[in-house]
């Protein structure tokens, strides 16, 4: 199969310093419009060859095609978010220039800390996310303050790992794991509590005292970064 024409893009709008970012909370998937920036290349020409080879990305997936919001008084766009094999298989089919065998190696590696950071999210997070949730229905079962528990005890744990409010997806190794520990620590703290409002009171000063400890830990070892790191989400 011949490698179908990719389109120079806008020199201003290239980017090649710029990390991949790979999303997806039960697979990992990609933009196509960030390959398209990474190539250098319209995201039309993108556009064009998963079209015309449709069946051949559907053989390795569902091609999930996506509308863009509306900037100004254009049209929305129209992209797709790629699973693994169909991001390698867009890069066979375009010409093996020093751009695409470069995105390769980043998509590689990019892939490989998504897998990682969801095989973390599914043993380590959600299974101690879980028992924390049960703990306190457990402790504040019955009173009409149980749900606004259960939101404040997150938003101490997020404050403890230094992540906002809705962007825990985000994060990947070893900031996913140390929200897992920070779960932990919260869950026996509210284990412990006799009741609810103690109960809070406790993991709040638990997490506390584990959100000093990592600060000193960062100070000390600066490439782990475990907390506050604009790369896994805090924004």
């Amino acid at each position: 199969m011949k490698n179908a024409p990719i389109t120079k893009g806008n020199e201003s709008a290239k980017d090649q310093g710029h990390s991949i970012t790979v999303t997806g909370k039960d697979e990992p998937r990609i933009d196509s419009r960030l390959i398209a920036n990474h190539l250098g290349v319209q995201h039309e020409s993108i556009t064009r060859l998963l079209t015309t080879y449709k069946n051949d990305f559907k053989e390795l997936g569902i091609l999930r095609f996506q509308i863009g919001e509306i900037t100004g008084r254009g049209q929305p766009e129209r992209y797709a978010m790629l699973n693994e094999d169909q991001a390698y298989l867009l890069l066979t089919y375009s010409r093996n220039t020093k751009k695409v065998r470069q995105l390769k190696l980043k998509l590689v590696l990019a892939f490989k800390e998504a897998r990682h950071a969801l095989s973390i999210h599914q043993t380590e997070y959600l299974p101690t996310y879980h028992q924390l949730h049960d703990a306190i229905a457990r402790i504040a079962g019955g009173s009409s303050n149980e749900r606004f528990i259960h939101m404040n005890v997150n938003k101490a744990v997020n404050q403890a790992v230094g992540v906002k409010s809705g962007n825990r997806h985000n994060l990947a190794f070893p900031s996913k794991s140390v929200l897992a520990v920070a779960q932990m620590i919260a869950r026996n703290a509210m284990t412990s509590a006799s009741n609810h409002k103690d109960g809070y009171q406790s993991a709040k000063q638990a997490l506390h005292g584990f959100k000093k400890a990592l600060e000193i830990e960062n100070e000390t070892s600066p490439s782990l970064l475990l907390i506050g790191n604009k790369g896994v989400g805090h924004e």
